[in-house]
């Protein structure tokens, strides 16, 4: 798969001198509710409207959307306010019945994503389109996932693509819903820089006054642009209250966001930018020397408990280790989280080290 310059061309067809702005309500619930919303964002920084019509819940009984009724709304929306109108599709026929109503931009959601079948019988029925048509990120951290999804699109011969950041679930609690797993997002665009990346503040945080903070990291990241849930009385939404925006609210998102430049052509700056990678790189490199030196010996510790026939798992001595590296870390400015998250990964390569050593003949 070969993502060029031609499959961005839709966002800079945009001519934006700003991140692109998808936004509106989580659920399209009643006509005036719809146009009321987009009238209210026709005048500002959103380029395209978008409403939920079908409403995937994880269990049966919640509100699931108000079905084909609401593209009719949508078409008026359209009509009346100039903006394009997206909405989600989880399967051939609500494609058919976006195509028929003529909706600009279909997205896959991150419980379609999970499953090729459904993400093929979408292509299928998207070959060759002109819409513009965005993946969601999987519900599970997968990369993999998420790329076999954008595959398939391509192989439709879909032209106009992008991705949708919205956050991973996990067991684990964080402040936010969806667990951001930044590097991932990265990953992607690394892999594939020409191929649109947009973030979805709104399901990564599940909370209202967190889509600021969120947004900005996105536009730090380099992002192409936001879709935000925004409703005209978001306490009275019918899905998703406590995550959507009112029109003012979003309207002065923007205002306070910072837009970053790439980069500065200033030659001291750049001088000064090389000595401190130049640093990191060096830092990076002990780093790896300094684990592998750590795995060397956790090798030495799985020969002495082979020896002894005692088991590779010790969990009081990995408990003092964790806790006194968060101390350790606080102290150095590191985060909890961040702290778990490497030391969990450096315990488990020490077990599958130890694991070899044990079960080596």
């Amino acid at each position: 798969m070969e993502i060029t310059k031609e499959h961005k061309q839709w966002l800079v067809d945009f001519n934006l001198n700003h991140p692109l702005v998808i936004a509106g309500p989580c659920s399209a619930e009643t006509e005036e509710q719809v146009l009321k919303i987009a009238h209210e964002l026709k005048n500002s920084d959103v380029s395209i409207f978008r409403a939920g019509i079908w409403k995937p819940r994880t269990r049966p009984g919640g509100f699931e959307g108000v079905g084909e009724i609401g593209l009719k709304w949508l078409q008026r929306a359209k009509a009346e306010t100039g903006l394009l109108m997206a909405i989600e599709v989880a399967n051939a026929q609500h494609v058919k019945l976006a195509l028929e109503h003529d909706i600009d931009v279909l997205w896959i959601g991150a419980r379609t994503t999970v499953n090729p079948f459904a993400v093929q019988e979408i292509a299928d029925a998207l070959q060759n389109t002109d819409k513009i048509v965005l993946i969601k990120n999987p519900v599970n951290p997968d990369l993999s996932l998420w790329i076999g999804g954008v595959e398939r699109l391509y192989n439709a011969g879909i032209k106009k693509l992008g991705v949708i950041h919205r956050g991973f679930s996990t067991y684990e609690k964080t402040k936010f819903r969806n667990n951001p797993e930044w590097q991932i997002a990265i990953d992607l665009q690394n892999k594939f820089p020409n191929l649109p990346l947009i973030c979805d503040p709104s399901h990564i945080t599940g909370k209202r006054d967190m889509i600021q903070e969120v947004s900005q990291q996105a536009l730090d990241l380099n992002y192409d642009g936001l879709i935000i849930e925004t409703h005209i009385d978001p306490e009275k939404a019918w899905s998703d209250a406590a995550q959507q925006v009112t029109p003012a609210t979003l309207k002065q998102i923007f205002i306070d966001l910072k837009m970053r430049k790439e980069t500065d052509e200033n030659a001291e700056w750049n001088k000064e930018m090389a000595l401190q990678r130049a640093y990191i790189d060096e830092l990076d490199t002990k780093l790896i020397e300094i684990l592998g030196k750590r795995m060397k010996l956790a090798e030495k510790i799985g020969l002495l408990k082979k020896e002894k026939n005692v088991a590779i798992l010790q969990n009081k001595r990995w408990n003092e280790i964790l806790g006194r590296m968060i101390l350790d870390g606080e102290e150095k400015g590191l985060t909890e989280e961040f702290v778990l998250k490497i030391y969990k990964a450096i315990h488990q390569e020490s077990i599958a080290h130890q694991e070899k050593i044990i079960n080596k003949n």
